[in-house]
């Protein structure tokens, strides 16, 4: 179960929507200038996937999680997630639909001069809510295994801690999506995988559609699918999750292309 109630996705009504959200790009095509960073995309991802996507820098990983969470918009295309167009979207229901994803960053962003229970309730101190703002950021703490830490600032906690604060920020609406760039690729293995455990927890506790961006074999061999992108398009498409031994499907993973 979630850990929270969800708000409403945009244009629904409250309560009416309760499941994790299904992402459709159909024909998402984005250009900067004289690169392409998504070349007519077309893709299906079930509601509550664990999704790796994966390919050489430049390729358009980061742009392809930008355009899903809205945080920039294709050139040509559309994306529809949980059944919301979310091409279509724009002023006050964009905010909206921004509010139901939630992003982890390989750099963490937090900001320096903040406590870690300030970072993670920092994206909902503008708006008004109808819940504990510090009530929930103490409990998001603790579920990340960092209760107590609540008044620690960033530079006293290590990259892993630092990247569960970020985690915990991201979930603080509770969302439907959880985007996450490369979010364990400044950490030791060790810790990455807590992070992935973390994560994957995670999912299955709040219901999530979850989409990360890894270089990682390992990473990638415990989601559902792969997807490695080349210049923008889709040149591998992969089922990982069926039954192989884990040293299979990393050799598998680390063989594609």
């Amino acid at each position: 179960m979630a850990l929270f109630p969800r708000p409403a996705r945009p244009g629904r009504p409250p309560g009416s929507d309760p499941d994790p959200a299904a992402i459709e790009l159909r024909g998402v095509s984005k250009h900067y200038e004289a690169v392409t960073a998504a070349d007519d995309v077309s893709l299906t991802i079930a509601p509550g996937a664990l999704i790796a996507l994966s390919g050489a820098s430049g390729s358009g990983k980061s742009t392809l999680l930008h355009l899903i969470g809205a945080i920039e918009r294709p050139d040509s295309g559309t994306i529809v997630s949980g059944g919301t167009e979310v091409t279509a979207l724009r002023g006050a229901a964009l905010a909206a639909y921004r509010r139901t994803v939630g992003f982890v960053f390989q750099r963490y962003n937090l900001l320096p001069a903040l406590t870690a229970l300030d970072n993670v309730i920092a994206p909902v101190l503008p708006y008004r809510t109808g819940w504990d703002k510090p009530g929930r950021g103490r409990q998001l703490l603790e579920e990340v295994g960092l209760g107590g830490r609540e008044r620690s600032l960033p530079s006293r906690m290590s990259g892993g801690e630092q990247q569960r604060v970020a985690i915990a920020r991201a979930l603080i609406n509770t969302p439907h999506l959880l985007l996450a760039d490369e979010p364990t690729g400044n950490l030791d293995s060790h810790t990455a995988t807590g992070i992935l455990d973390l994560l994957t927890r995670l999912r299955r506790e709040n219901e999530m559609t979850v989409i990360i961006v890894t270089h990682d074999p390992q990473i990638a061999s415990r989601c559902d699918r792969l997807i490695r992108l080349g210049d923008g398009a889709v040149i591998d498409d992969i089922e990982i999750s069926g039954g192989y031994p884990v040293d299979e499907t990393i050799r598998r993973v680390g063989q594609l292309g």
